[in-house]
């Protein structure tokens, strides 16, 4: 198994940036298609974006697209999301998962693997 370890969040003004860190550790990172997913409160989780094991493909939810960068450096055993353009709706705690399979899920039954999330505040 792998063990995930979320850091990063914070409180930023709207506009600013972040950029968010899962370390894992355990079973080989490099193996697993990564995830990050995100929770407001009294909202459902949902998913912002995944990456194909060797960083090749990446998928993003439509609400972050061209304001999130999803990577990851196998060497250093870590994924990251970048964050710009932060907006008071992406106000939500921020979770790291792994999958097992090869596709870029954005159902949370897809992935095993989850970190204990990082929150992110983002004030108008």
């Amino acid at each position: 198994q792998v063990q995930l370890v979320e850091s990063g969040g914070g409180l930023v003004q709207a506009g600013g940036s972040l950029r968010l860190s899962c370390a894992a550790s355990g079973r080989a990172f490099s193996i697993y298609t990564m995830g990050w997913f995100r929770q407001a409160p009294g909202k459902e989780r949902e998913f912002v974006a995944a990456i194909s094991w060797n960083g090749g493909s990446t998928r993003y939810a439509d609400s972050v697209k061209g304001r999130f960068t999803i990577s990851r450096d196998n060497a250093k055993n870590t994924l990251y999301l970048q964050m710009n353009s932060l907006k008071p709706e992406d106000t939500a705690v921020y979770s790291c998962a792994a999958s097992g399979g090869r596709v870029l899920p954005t159902n949370s039954s897809a992935y095993r693997y989850w970190g204990q999330g990082t929150q992110v505040t983002v004030s108008s």
